[in-house]
C-alpha cells in the first residue's frame, strides 16, 4: 500500500492505495464518484476522461499513486460551472446523448474545447473528439450542442476562463497565455485572437530524465544488417541521416555540440500530430554504444512525448552486425493510449523492420521509400500488426 494526497473537486483527500490501483477505480470506487465511467479500459474510449491539473486525462491509464499531489476535477466537480451548465441543457436540446455512457467524458472534452478553443471551427471541435468515442448518437448532435454552447457564450460574454497549467503527474497542455484565451474581467469580453507562436523545442537540460526512467514504458528491439561493425557506427554518427531512416521524421536544425532539434509526424485516425523537440546525442566510440535523449510536443494538442534510446552495435562477422535498441518511453495526450505495452510493442516491432530495411538502403547506396519521411501512420502499423497475429495464429492452428 501506499500513501497517496490530492485534491478531488476542490476536496483534500488522503489514503493508502495499491500500487496497481488506477485513478478511475479509485474515483469509483474509493470515493463513489460516478459519473466517470469506466469503457474500454485502454485509454481508447475517453468514457473514462477526467481533468488532472486541469487538463484532460484518461483516468483508467493513470495510476492513482502517480496523482498523488495532482489537482482532480471529475464531472461531479461542475456542479455550479456555468459552461458545464449550458453543455448539459445543449446535450439535451440537440440529440446529443443517446444511451448516455460516454456523455460524461464527451462533456469534459467538450468543456476543454470552449475553454482552451473558443473559436473552434467544426472540423477542430470534431478532431478533439477524436478521442472519445459514441456508439449511438453519430455525433452530429454531440458537435451541435458545442457549437450552440460556443454561440451561446460569445453572446452572453460569458463562459470559463482557462488558468495556466502546470504540469501534472500524466502530463499536462503547455502553460497557455493569458492574452490568447483569456477573459477580461472588467468588460468580460474575449481578448482578440493571436496568432499561435512558432513551435518551440524542449528545453533538455530542464526534462526529468530520472523520471523517464523511473515511469516510463521500456521496449527493447533487435536487427541485423549486412554491414561490418565500423560502417554501420560510422553511419549512425550522421544523425541526419539516421533520421530519415525513421518514417515521419527528419531533422530541422543541424547538429551542433551532440544536439539538435527535429519534428515527427504522427497519425493516428483522424487524429495527427506534429511533434516538434530537441535532441541530444551521447557516443562512446570505444564501445560502439549510443544515447539519444529527445523531448517534444506537438503543435496541434497536448500531447508530449520524452524518450530515451540507447543502441549498441555488435560485430556479428562475416561484415554483419546486430543493433540492439532499448527505448524508454512517456507519452501524453491524445497518443498517450500508445503506451499500453502490447500495442506499442506491436508498432516498434514493425517501425523497427522499416527502420532496418531503409538504413540497409542507404548502406547500401540505395534509395528508400520516398514516404520515409513524411508521416507515420500509426494505426496502419498498428493494424498491420495485429493482421500478422491473426495469421500467425491462423497459420500455427492449421498446421495442428
Amino acid at each position: 500500500m501506499k500513501p497517496i494526497s490530492l485534491t478531488i473537486n476542490g476536496r483534500g483527500v488522503r489514503a493508502e492505495v495499491e500500487a496497481r490501483l488506477n485513478l478511475a477505480d479509485f474515483l469509483r470506487e474509493h470515493q463513489f464518484l460516478t459519473a466517470t465511467h469506466v469503457g474500454c479500459e485502454h485509454g481508447v474510449c475517453g468514457a473514462c476522461t477526467v481533468l488532472v491539473d486541469g487538463a484532460p486525462a484518461r483516468s483508467c491509464l493513470t495510476f492513482a499513486v502517480a496523482a498523488d499531489r495532482a489537482e482532480i476535477t471529475t464531472l461531479e466537480g461542475f456542479e455550479r460551472d456555468a459552461t458545464m451548465d449550458a453543455l448539459r441543457e445543449a446535450f439535451a436540446d440537440n440529440h446529443g446523448l443517446q444511451c448516455g455512457y460516454c456523455t460524461p467524458g464527451m462533456l469534459m472534452t467538450a468543456r476543454d474545447v470552449l475553454t482552451r478553443l473558443p473559436d473552434a471551427d467544426e472540423k477542430r471541435i470534431r478532431l478533439e473528439l477524436a478521442g472519445n468515442l459514441c456508439r449511438c448518437t453519430g455525433y452530429v448532435g454531440i458537435v451541435k450542442a458545442i457549437q450552440s454552447t460556443q454561440a451561446q457564450l460569445k453572446s452572453s460574454g460569458g463562459g470559463a476562463t482557462p488558468a495556466a497549467r502546470r504540469i501534472g503527474p500524466v502530463g499536462s497542455h503547455p502553460p497557455i497565455e493569458a492574452r490568447e484565451h483569456s477573459h477580461s474581467p472588467a468588460s468580460g469580453t474575449r481578448a482578440p485572437n493571436v496568432a499561435p507562436a512558432p513551435a518551440v523545442a524542449e528545453n533538455i537540460d530542464q526534462v526529468d530524465w530520472a523520471a523517464v526512467e523511473r515511469e516510463g514504458v521500456e521496449l527493447r528491439q533487435t536487427f541485423t544488417v549486412p554491414f561490418a561493425r565500423a560502417d554501420v557506427w560510422r553511419f549512425f554518427a550522421d544523425l541526419d541521416q539516421v533520421t530519415r531512416c525513421m518514417p515521419g521524421a527528419r531533422l530541422t536544425r543541424p547538429v551542433q555540440s551532440g544536439r539538435t532539434e527535429g519534428e515527427i509526424n504522427v497519425k493516428l485516425g483522424p487524429i495527427v500530430s506534429a511533434f516538434h523537440g530537441a535532441l541530444e546525442v551521447t557516443r562512446d566510440d570505444a564501445k560502439f554504444r549510443g544515447i539519444v535523449r529527445g523531448a517534444g510536443r506537438d503543435a496541434k494538442s497536448p500531447s508530449s512525448a520524452r524518450a530515451i534510446i540507447r543502441y549498441d552495435v555488435h560485430d556479428q562477422g562475416m561484415a554483419a552486425s546486430r543493433v540492439d535498441v532499448a527505448v524508454t518511453f512517456v507519452l501524453s495526450g491524445a497518443l498517450a493510449q500508445f503506451s499500453r505495452s502490447g500495442l506499442a510493442r506491436d508498432v516498434a516491432d514493425h517501425l523497427t523492420r522499416m527502420f532496418a530495411a531503409n538504413l540497409e538502403a542507404r548502406l547500401s547506396g540505395k534509395p528508400i521509400d520516398a514516404d520515409a519521411g513524411t508521416t507515420l501512420d500509426a494505426a496502419a502499423i498498428a493494424r498491420s500488426a495485429i493482421w500478422s497475429r491473426i495469421t500467425a495464429w491462423l497459420g500455427r492452428l492449421l498446421r495442428r
